[in-house]
């Protein structure tokens, strides 16, 4: 709304007496006036017409040169006729100009010429200019499209229309004027005379009103004075004043004196009422309680929580001890919090009200008998004692909280510190006083206690210098007996220290053995496989059967090493087991993948059937749990010589999951039996089966042949996984070896040990199986590498440097290599290697052995990475003395990849060809 101007007494007065005289002027003045204004008009109608007919014609004269300035120059290209056009389009606008400023009498031709001026400028946008530019560019296809549609000459059309519009109406304008002033002469007499008439009444009536206003006015204010004056206090009642004067600013000014004193008188109405109510509170939760349900009503809150600090040892919580409009579960503010914790934390910290508006629509509702409805404002304040925050409030409205109530909240807050503190000291007093009570009296039965009690140790102190002189020959006695439990213990630990050091020597020993066995087997198996395939054709079928013998031989006895390797593990509690998910649905296609080749050469039926409880999860070392299974199926298949092997994987059922069971896992328990129908075992030889090196007799070693580990590997790891392994058998019937395993959701059994890492134990069987992959991807990856000799090889014409101090695997290496169309060059040590790499040979992959003379593989990979900046070059460590950390550290020393020995063929192959590649 617009503001009323201010009209001040003063102003109002001489504002009349100025209306009066002017009127008396103008009476006066226009009878002279007249008589030259018709000649005026007369004239003026003369000379404005015939001046905007000439505009007129002058602005449609410029169109008519623009337009054919415009073709002549498209036509010919000629530049002269753009001087017409040029100087039409420079010119028009200022005629136009004087043409409107001329038709400002008239907004009907004003609107005209506006829509005339549009057509203009829009001609010359769309069909002037771009045609001129066009023409100018030589774009002919453009010019010949363009005039297919010809927007302009549209536009030409509206101009002519509107100019011979605009100017028939001129011609009508002008004669309707002349009618009018001769009109006008006739009535310009009657005129003058009403004129002088009514000039004369306004004046009479502007003074009566001017007049009027400023004593009404008055009497206003004086009447709403009085009335408020005689109300006793009630000061609710306003001036209400219509004018725009100094009267008004004063009863603004009253008025605002009153809403001053009215805000006052509330807030120290409420503010007492307020403090009334929580006067001779003894218990901070009534006072929490009524003080929250009193200033939520006085501030229009619908809901609201109060807070009380709490402290401990650790830090400071506040506790909500009272809540407003609180529902059924007493889900209304957080139970607690601690300073900085959330918006109310962070209040309380900062020690400041905090009042947020605009909450979103997620926010907690308000709800009511009829339904839900969320907040419009919320106010947090901390209560203060003593510059510390002792409580803190918030409340919840449907309203936005006004200053006003803001102001009472603070004021009541700056004394209601003080009632808390004072509240909750006397709750302390009082819990004081009932402990000292309490204790009082205890004080008292102990007292009479004590005095029975000291009659008794009166009676007993003699007891007691008897007994004192029998303690003190038992201590002499006691004494002798420590110095030999301390002599004792003396021994134990050098014995402890004497186990220790053999326990490493063997480890060392194992770790040895494992590196002095695999190298040689390393060109064993490699040599031999090669033999074995005899791509050359140039062995007999018995030679090829000779290196398949020799191939398998060697693959046995790397078994043998890695089942010694897994059972000197076992003993020393160095074995790691990984825990995880296994899926259980692959396990029958995975053994059946394994063991139905076995079966069809041996023609003996192998099943293996999985009950519909078993669960697709099952928690447990996959690796391990498929080793036990294949043990016991290789034993099986090895003593049968007919009839049938079968699997059964099923769910314990509940009723026969016994105590210890559950103790164990409570989630799910897992039986797998495997039965055969072989030679079967005695009874008494039950026990002995699963110990190391031991088989059911000596006939049975020399006809079936095994070490007798496997076994006895199945009964450690079946211990490590939380299991046990039960064997029922008769001589001649077959055996039956059942396994039960525990889902470890939540870890290992009563085996904490088995988590500490073996950096003493080998670890190559722990590292092979980073790279294993199934039977069924090692038969493809095989068919692959045989498919890449005959065809595409990405090892043709790959120079590969191998570093390795023994000459039987350079040998093997080297023939297995060449085959694949690879060049090779050799290095005995790192420093030979260094040398070839400095002499910048241009090598595609390095084989590097770590265990070498002078310098090895680990210092070698560290200076081609570090000294010689070779980094992108792969390099793959091979090494057979096979540590668990021995993979990181080659990765850290600048290894790429990382392989044990003896090396499998076709997974050296695929791991060069992934790094080749």
């Amino acid at each position: 709304m617009r503001k009323k101007m201010k009209m001040g007494l003063g102003f109002k007065i001489t504002c009349g007496y100025l209306i009066v005289i002017l009127c008396l002027l103008l009476s006066f003045t226009i009878l002279k006036n007249q008589v030259a204004s018709l000649q005026k008009d007369r004239n003026y109608i003369i000379h404005h017409d015939i001046q905007v007919h000439d505009l007129t014609n002058q602005i449609e004269k410029y169109l008519l040169d623009m337009e054919t300035g415009q073709r002549g120059f498209i036509i010919t290209g000629e530049s002269s006729y753009l001087e017409p056009y040029n100087s039409a389009k420079a010119k028009w606008e200022n005629d136009y100009n004087r043409l409107y400023n001329l038709s400002s009498d008239n907004p009907n031709q004003q609107e005209k010429l506006k829509e005339m001026k549009v057509t203009i400028e829009h001609w010359i946008q769309t069909a002037g200019e771009p045609t001129v530019l066009l023409k100018k560019e030589n774009k002919t296809r453009e010019l010949q499209e363009f005039f297919k549609v010809d927007p302009g000459h549209q536009d030409m059309n509206k101009m002519r229309k509107q100019l011979n519009t605009f100017l028939t109406t001129e011609k009508q304008l002008t004669q309707k004027k002349a009618t009018q002033l001769d009109n006008q002469n006739r009535t310009i007499a009657l005129a003058i005379y009403g004129l002088f008439l009514l000039v004369t009444l306004i004046s009479i009536g502007l003074a009566m009103f001017i007049s009027k206003s400023i004593v009404s006015t008055i009497k206003e204010v004086t009447r709403t004075i009085k009335s408020i004056a005689s109300s006793k206090g009630d000061v609710k009642g306003r001036i209400v004043v219509n004018t725009n004067d100094e009267i008004k600013e004063l009863g603004q000014a009253t008025n605002e004196l009153l809403d001053s004193v009215e805000k006052r008188e509330w807030i120290q109405t409420n503010l007492a009422d307020t403090v009334t109510t929580y006067q001779g509170i003894s218990s901070i939760d009534i006072l929490a309680e009524r003080f929250l349900f009193t200033i939520a009503n006085v501030t229009q809150s619908s809901l609201g929580t109060f807070y009380i600090r709490h402290e401990n040892d650790k830090d400071i919580q506040f506790t909500r001890q009272a809540a407003f409009a609180d529902s059924a579960n007493h889900e209304v503010g957080r139970k607690s919090f601690i300073l900085g914790q959330g918006l109310i934390g962070q209040c309380a910290l900062e020690k400041r009200v905090c009042v947020i508006n605009d909450i979103p629509a997620n926010y907690r509702l308000i709800t009511s008998g009829l339904g839900e409805v969320a907040p419009h404002s919320i106010l947090i304040a901390p209560i203060l004692f003593q510059d510390e925050v002792i409580a803190v409030m918030e409340l919840a409205s449907l309203t936005t909280f006004t200053d006003l109530q803001q102001d009472l909240i603070t004021q009541v807050l700056e004394t209601f510190g003080l009632t808390i503190n004072s509240v909750m000291t006397r709750m302390e007093i009082a819990e004081l006083l009932k402990e000292s009570q309490a204790m009082t009296e205890e004080l008292q039965a102990q007292s009479e206690e004590l005095q029975t009690q000291s009659e008794e140790l009166q009676m007993q102190s003699e007891e007691l210098r008897t007994i004192n002189e029998q303690l003190e020959e038992r201590t002499r006695d006691a004494e002798e007996k420590a110095k030999e439990l301390e002599r004792a213990k003396r021994d134990l630990e050098i014995k402890a220290e004497e186990l220790t050091l053999s326990s490493g020597y063997k480890s060392e020993f194992l770790a040895n053995m494992s590196h002095e066995l695999r190298t040689p087997l390393n060109s064993i198996l490699i040599l031999s496989e090669m033999l074995a395939e005899n791509l050359a054709k140039t062995l007999s079928d018995d030679e090829e059967e000779y290196a398949r013998i020799i191939h398998s031989s060697g693959k046995d006895l790397l078994a043998l090493i890695n089942d010694i390797l897994d059972l000197s593990k076992v003993e020393a509690g160095k074995l790691d087991v990984l825990l995880g998910e296994m899926n259980l649905s692959e396990l029958p296609t995975q053994l059946e993948r394994n063991f139905t080749h076995i079966a069809n050469q041996k023609e003996i039926e192998f099943r293996v059937i999985k009950a519909s409880d078993v669960p697709d999860l099952f928690h447990t070392d996959e690796k391990r749990l498929q080793q036990i299974v294949k043990n016991l199926l290789s034993n099986a298949f090895k003593f049968t010589e007919n009839g049938s092997v079968t699997v059964h994987i099923k769910r314990v059922k509940e009723k026969q999951v016994t105590e210890m069971m559950r103790r164990i896992d409570i989630d799910c328990w897992l039986e797998i039996s495997v039965a055969d129908t072989g030679i079967g075992i005695p009874k008494e030889k039950h026990g002995l089966i699963f110990e190391a090196f031991q088989q059911g007799d000596g006939a049975t070693v020399r006809k079936y042949g095994g070490t007798g580990l496997g076994l006895s590997i199945c009964h450690e790891f079946t211990k490590l996984l939380g299991g046990w392994i039960t064997v029922s058998s008769k001589v001649g019937k077959g055996s039956t070896f059942t396994l039960y395993l525990p889902s470890l959701l939540n870890g290992l059994v009563d085996y904490e040990k088995l988590n500490v890492a073996y950096e003493e134990v080998a670890a190559s069987t722990m590292i092979e199986v980073e790279v294993e992959v199934e039977d069924e991807a090692d038969s493809q990856l095989e068919k692959s590498v045989l498919n890449e000799q005959h065809g595409d090889n990405v090892f043709q014409g790959k120079r590969v440097l191998i570093v390795d101090d023994d000459q039987r695997n350079i040998f093997a290496l080297k023939a297995a290599l060449a085959k694949q169309g690879m060049t090779i060059i050799t290095a005995e040590n790192g420093i030979e290697c260094l040398e070839i790499m400095q002499a910048n040979e241009q090598i595609d992959l390095i084989l590097m052995d770590i265990m070498m003379p002078q310098m090895d593989g680990y210092e070698a990979m560290q200076k081609l990475r570090k000294d010689l900046h070779v980094t992108d070059l792969p390099i793959i460590a091979l090494t057979a003395k096979a540590m668990k950390k021995d993979r990181e550290k080659c990765l850290d020393a600048g290894a790429s990849d990382y392989i044990s020995k003896p090396l499998d063929l076709n997974q050296l192959f695929s791991v060069m060809r992934v790094w080749l590649v």
